[in-house]
Protein backbone atom coordinates (compact mmCIF):
# COMPACT_ATOMS: atom_id res chain seq x y z
CA UNK A 1 0.00 0.00 0.00
CA UNK A 2 1.79 3.21 -1.18
CA UNK A 3 1.56 6.22 1.44
CA UNK A 4 2.68 9.31 0.84
CA UNK A 5 3.27 10.02 4.48
CA UNK A 6 6.01 6.73 5.41
CA UNK A 7 6.26 4.92 2.17
CA UNK A 8 9.19 6.80 0.35
CA UNK A 9 10.57 7.00 4.00
CA UNK A 10 10.49 3.56 4.86
CA UNK A 11 11.55 2.05 1.67
CA UNK A 12 14.53 4.73 1.24
CA UNK A 13 15.52 3.59 5.31
CA UNK A 14 15.01 -0.11 4.40
CA UNK A 15 17.49 0.01 1.38
CA UNK A 16 19.96 2.08 3.41
CA UNK A 17 20.03 -0.45 5.92
CA UNK A 18 20.46 -3.49 3.45
CA UNK A 19 23.91 -5.23 4.01
CA UNK A 20 25.65 -5.65 0.83
CA UNK A 21 27.72 -8.87 0.41
CA UNK A 22 30.85 -7.89 -1.17
CA UNK A 23 33.76 -11.00 -1.88
CA UNK A 24 33.05 -12.28 1.00
CA UNK A 25 32.72 -9.52 3.21
CA UNK A 26 29.36 -6.85 4.18
CA UNK A 27 29.36 -3.53 3.90
CA UNK A 28 26.52 -0.86 4.80
CA UNK A 29 25.17 1.36 2.00
CA UNK A 30 24.66 4.67 3.96
CA UNK A 31 23.60 6.58 1.36
CA UNK A 32 21.49 5.52 -1.68
CA UNK A 33 23.30 8.34 -3.90
CA UNK A 34 26.69 7.82 -3.23
CA UNK A 35 27.00 4.48 -2.38
CA UNK A 36 30.90 2.75 -1.66
CA UNK A 37 30.62 0.69 -4.56
CA UNK A 38 34.30 -1.35 -5.51
CA UNK A 39 36.00 -3.21 -8.16
CA UNK A 40 34.17 -6.43 -6.36
CA UNK A 41 31.81 -7.44 -8.08
CA UNK A 42 28.44 -7.67 -5.46
CA UNK A 43 26.29 -11.47 -5.06
CA UNK A 44 22.96 -11.33 -4.48
CA UNK A 45 21.17 -14.12 -2.34
CA UNK A 46 18.22 -15.62 -4.85
CA UNK A 47 15.81 -18.00 -4.26
CA UNK A 48 16.23 -21.31 -5.92
CA UNK A 49 12.53 -20.74 -7.77
CA UNK A 50 13.51 -17.31 -9.03
CA UNK A 51 16.66 -19.50 -10.39
CA UNK A 52 14.84 -21.33 -12.03
CA UNK A 53 12.60 -18.85 -14.01
CA UNK A 54 15.74 -16.82 -14.92
CA UNK A 55 16.84 -20.00 -16.86
CA UNK A 56 13.91 -19.58 -18.87
CA UNK A 57 14.20 -15.71 -19.06
CA UNK A 58 10.67 -15.26 -18.50
CA UNK A 59 9.96 -13.28 -15.54
CA UNK A 60 6.33 -13.65 -16.11
CA UNK A 61 6.35 -17.05 -14.26
CA UNK A 62 7.94 -15.50 -11.06
CA UNK A 63 4.93 -14.52 -8.10
CA UNK A 64 4.35 -10.64 -7.32
CA UNK A 65 6.67 -11.76 -4.33
CA UNK A 66 9.70 -12.80 -6.10
CA UNK A 67 9.18 -10.70 -8.89
CA UNK A 68 10.18 -7.82 -6.39
CA UNK A 69 12.93 -9.96 -4.85
CA UNK A 70 14.09 -10.37 -8.61
CA UNK A 71 13.66 -6.08 -9.08
CA UNK A 72 15.42 -5.30 -5.97
CA UNK A 73 18.45 -7.77 -6.72
CA UNK A 74 19.26 -6.84 -10.10
CA UNK A 75 19.06 -2.92 -8.42
CA UNK A 76 21.20 -3.37 -5.53
CA UNK A 77 23.74 -5.77 -7.71
CA UNK A 78 24.99 -2.54 -9.69
CA UNK A 79 24.60 -0.19 -6.54
CA UNK A 80 20.95 1.52 -8.09
CA UNK A 81 18.02 3.36 -5.91
CA UNK A 82 14.72 1.11 -6.63
CA UNK A 83 12.66 3.91 -5.80
CA UNK A 84 13.69 5.79 -8.62
CA UNK A 85 12.20 2.93 -10.56
CA UNK A 86 15.46 2.68 -13.03
CA UNK A 87 13.64 -0.29 -14.54
CA UNK A 88 10.55 -1.02 -16.45
CA UNK A 89 9.13 -4.29 -17.59
CA UNK A 90 8.45 -5.63 -21.32
CA UNK A 91 7.13 -8.05 -23.81
CA UNK A 92 9.87 -9.69 -25.36
CA UNK A 93 8.84 -13.10 -27.97
CA UNK A 94 6.57 -13.76 -25.17
CA UNK A 95 8.38 -12.88 -22.34
CA UNK A 96 8.28 -10.70 -19.40
CA UNK A 97 11.90 -9.37 -19.49
CA UNK A 98 12.82 -5.82 -17.78
CA UNK A 99 15.04 -2.80 -20.22
CA UNK A 100 16.74 -0.39 -18.35
CA UNK A 101 15.11 3.49 -18.39
CA UNK A 102 17.41 6.52 -19.09
CA UNK A 103 17.18 7.09 -14.91
CA UNK A 104 19.60 3.26 -14.58
CA UNK A 105 22.19 4.59 -17.18
CA UNK A 106 22.45 8.65 -15.73
CA UNK A 107 22.76 6.81 -12.23
CA UNK A 108 25.32 4.00 -13.49
CA UNK A 109 27.41 6.60 -14.81
CA UNK A 110 27.61 8.48 -11.80
CA UNK A 111 28.30 5.29 -9.67
CA UNK A 112 30.93 3.42 -11.67
CA UNK A 113 32.56 6.93 -13.03
CA UNK A 114 31.56 6.01 -16.82
CA UNK A 115 32.99 8.84 -19.15
CA UNK A 116 32.69 8.53 -23.25
CA UNK A 117 36.42 8.79 -24.52
CA UNK A 118 35.61 9.09 -28.34
CA UNK A 119 32.48 9.24 -30.41
CA UNK A 120 32.37 7.80 -34.07
CA UNK A 121 30.20 8.66 -36.56
CA UNK A 122 29.78 6.82 -40.24
CA UNK A 123 26.89 6.04 -42.53
CA UNK A 124 26.18 2.60 -43.79
CA UNK A 125 24.02 1.81 -46.51
CA UNK A 126 21.34 4.58 -45.18
CA UNK A 127 22.36 3.73 -41.50
CA UNK A 128 23.44 6.33 -39.35
CA UNK A 129 26.14 4.57 -37.09
CA UNK A 130 27.90 5.72 -33.94
CA UNK A 131 30.45 3.82 -31.81
CA UNK A 132 30.76 5.17 -28.14
CA UNK A 133 33.73 4.73 -26.73
CA UNK A 134 34.01 4.72 -22.72
CA UNK A 135 36.26 3.97 -19.74
CA UNK A 136 35.27 3.77 -16.06
CA UNK A 137 37.41 4.70 -13.14
CA UNK A 138 39.60 1.53 -12.90
CA UNK A 139 40.29 2.24 -16.48
CA UNK A 140 38.55 -0.59 -17.73
CA UNK A 141 37.15 0.86 -20.86
CA UNK A 142 34.44 -0.57 -24.01
CA UNK A 143 32.72 0.80 -26.71
CA UNK A 144 28.92 -0.27 -28.55
CA UNK A 145 27.12 1.32 -31.16
CA UNK A 146 24.12 2.86 -31.92
CA UNK A 147 22.39 2.74 -35.06
CA UNK A 148 19.45 4.57 -37.03
CA UNK A 149 18.08 4.40 -40.47
CA UNK A 150 18.25 7.76 -42.28
CA UNK A 151 18.41 7.26 -45.92
CA UNK A 152 14.73 8.75 -46.39
CA UNK A 153 14.66 11.18 -43.94
CA UNK A 154 15.81 15.33 -43.98
CA UNK A 155 16.09 17.99 -42.10
CA UNK A 156 14.86 18.12 -38.46
CA UNK A 157 14.19 15.01 -38.47
CA UNK A 158 17.29 13.16 -39.94
CA UNK A 159 19.10 15.40 -37.09
CA UNK A 160 16.92 14.06 -34.20
CA UNK A 161 17.93 10.85 -36.19
CA UNK A 162 21.19 11.24 -35.56
CA UNK A 163 21.21 12.29 -32.19
CA UNK A 164 19.27 9.54 -31.24
CA UNK A 165 21.88 6.87 -32.56
CA UNK A 166 24.41 9.20 -30.14
CA UNK A 167 21.88 8.50 -27.41
CA UNK A 168 21.80 4.72 -27.65
CA UNK A 169 25.12 4.35 -28.41
CA UNK A 170 26.25 5.96 -25.29
CA UNK A 171 23.81 4.14 -22.91
CA UNK A 172 24.38 0.98 -24.58
CA UNK A 173 28.24 1.46 -23.67
CA UNK A 174 27.32 2.58 -20.34
CA UNK A 175 24.97 -0.53 -19.45
CA UNK A 176 28.02 -2.92 -20.78
CA UNK A 177 31.08 -1.63 -19.14
CA UNK A 178 28.78 -1.61 -16.06
CA UNK A 179 28.15 -5.56 -17.00
CA UNK A 180 24.04 -5.49 -17.99
CA UNK A 181 23.06 -7.32 -20.37
CA UNK A 182 19.61 -5.41 -20.99
CA UNK A 183 18.02 -3.45 -23.63
CA UNK A 184 17.69 -0.04 -23.32
CA UNK A 185 14.76 2.33 -23.62
CA UNK A 186 15.64 4.09 -26.87
CA UNK A 187 16.04 0.19 -28.23
CA UNK A 188 12.87 -0.88 -27.31
CA UNK A 189 10.59 1.08 -29.92
CA UNK A 190 12.89 0.10 -32.82
CA UNK A 191 12.62 -4.08 -32.01
CA UNK A 192 8.94 -4.64 -33.31
CA UNK A 193 8.00 -7.13 -30.85
CA UNK A 194 9.69 -5.82 -28.32
CA UNK A 195 6.71 -2.86 -26.55
CA UNK A 196 5.87 -2.21 -22.86
CA UNK A 197 2.63 -1.27 -24.06
CA UNK A 198 0.19 -2.94 -21.96
CA UNK A 199 2.54 -4.48 -19.42
CA UNK A 200 3.33 -2.40 -16.30
CA UNK A 201 4.46 -4.13 -13.32
CA UNK A 202 4.25 -2.30 -9.82
CA UNK A 203 7.96 -2.19 -7.95
CA UNK A 204 6.18 -2.52 -4.95
CA UNK A 205 3.59 -5.06 -5.31
CA UNK A 206 5.14 -7.18 -7.73
CA UNK A 207 1.66 -7.33 -9.18
CA UNK A 208 0.77 -6.56 -13.52
CA UNK A 209 -1.01 -3.51 -13.17
CA UNK A 210 -4.28 -2.45 -15.51
CA UNK A 211 -4.27 0.72 -17.62
CA UNK A 212 -5.67 3.02 -14.81
CA UNK A 213 -3.12 1.70 -12.34
CA UNK A 214 -0.05 1.92 -14.69
CA UNK A 215 -0.59 5.68 -14.77
CA UNK A 216 -1.08 5.67 -11.04
CA UNK A 217 2.24 3.81 -10.60
CA UNK A 218 4.10 5.45 -12.40
CA UNK A 219 2.64 9.16 -10.39
CA UNK A 220 3.60 7.19 -7.34
CA UNK A 221 6.86 6.18 -8.44
CA UNK A 222 7.99 10.00 -9.42
CA UNK A 223 5.54 11.13 -5.88
CA UNK A 224 8.25 8.86 -3.87
CA UNK A 225 11.51 9.79 -5.73
CA UNK A 226 11.41 13.74 -6.25
CA UNK A 227 10.89 14.43 -2.73
CA UNK A 228 13.78 12.56 -1.60
CA UNK A 229 15.79 14.32 -3.70
CA UNK A 230 14.59 17.60 -2.78
CA UNK A 231 14.88 16.80 0.43
CA UNK A 232 11.29 17.58 1.79
CA UNK A 233 10.60 17.24 5.69
CA UNK A 234 7.49 15.10 6.41
CA UNK A 235 5.60 18.44 7.66
CA UNK A 236 6.70 19.87 4.14
CA UNK A 237 5.24 16.54 2.30
CA UNK A 238 2.59 15.84 4.95
CA UNK A 239 1.45 19.61 4.41
CA UNK A 240 1.42 19.47 0.08
CA UNK A 241 -0.16 15.61 0.31
CA UNK A 242 -3.72 17.71 2.50
CA UNK A 243 -3.70 20.31 -0.02
CA UNK A 244 -4.55 17.79 -2.92
CA UNK A 245 -5.84 14.07 -1.33
CA UNK A 246 -7.48 15.73 2.38
CA UNK A 247 -6.79 12.92 4.19
CA UNK A 248 -6.05 10.21 1.61
CA UNK A 249 -2.86 8.33 2.32
CA UNK A 250 -3.32 5.16 -0.11
CA UNK A 251 -2.45 6.20 -3.38
CA UNK A 252 -3.37 3.81 -5.32
CA UNK A 253 -7.19 4.33 -3.84
CA UNK A 254 -7.04 8.23 -4.25
CA UNK A 255 -9.00 10.34 -6.62
CA UNK A 256 -6.66 10.27 -9.65
CA UNK A 257 -7.52 13.44 -10.46
CA UNK A 258 -6.23 14.50 -7.47
CA UNK A 259 -3.36 12.33 -7.48
CA UNK A 260 -2.54 14.42 -11.07
CA UNK A 261 -2.70 17.81 -9.32
CA UNK A 262 -0.15 16.68 -6.76
CA UNK A 263 2.00 15.13 -9.15
CA UNK A 264 2.06 18.25 -11.26
CA UNK A 265 3.07 20.67 -8.07
CA UNK A 266 5.91 18.30 -6.99
CA UNK A 267 7.14 18.16 -10.34
CA UNK A 268 6.94 22.28 -10.78
CA UNK A 269 9.17 22.35 -7.16
CA UNK A 270 11.23 20.15 -8.68
CA UNK A 271 12.06 21.48 -11.64
CA UNK A 272 12.26 24.78 -10.01
CA UNK A 273 14.85 23.27 -7.63
CA UNK A 274 17.09 21.49 -11.04
CA UNK A 275 15.97 17.78 -9.68
CA UNK A 276 14.02 17.57 -12.52
CA UNK A 277 14.62 18.42 -16.40
CA UNK A 278 11.88 20.63 -17.63
CA UNK A 279 11.47 18.94 -20.75
CA UNK A 280 11.46 15.66 -19.18
CA UNK A 281 8.00 14.74 -19.13
CA UNK A 282 6.60 11.64 -17.29
CA UNK A 283 6.90 8.43 -19.04
CA UNK A 284 3.75 6.55 -18.76
CA UNK A 285 4.41 3.03 -19.65
CA UNK A 286 1.71 2.50 -22.57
Amino acid sequence: MPSWESGSDRALAEYRDEPWRLAGRKRIVTDWKEPRMTDEIATVNVPEQIERVLMQGDLAALSPKDRITYYNAVCKSVGLNPLTRPFEYLKLSGKLVLYARRDATDQLRKLHGVSITKLDQEIVEGVYVVTAYAQDKTGRMDSEIGAVPIDTLKGEVRANATMKAVTKAKRRVTLSICGLGLLDETEVESIPDARPAGVTVDTSTGEVLEPEDRERSALIADLMAWPVKLKWSAQQKDEIRKKHLGEGKDLMRVDLAALQGLHAEVKAAAVKAGVVEDDDEQRLPF
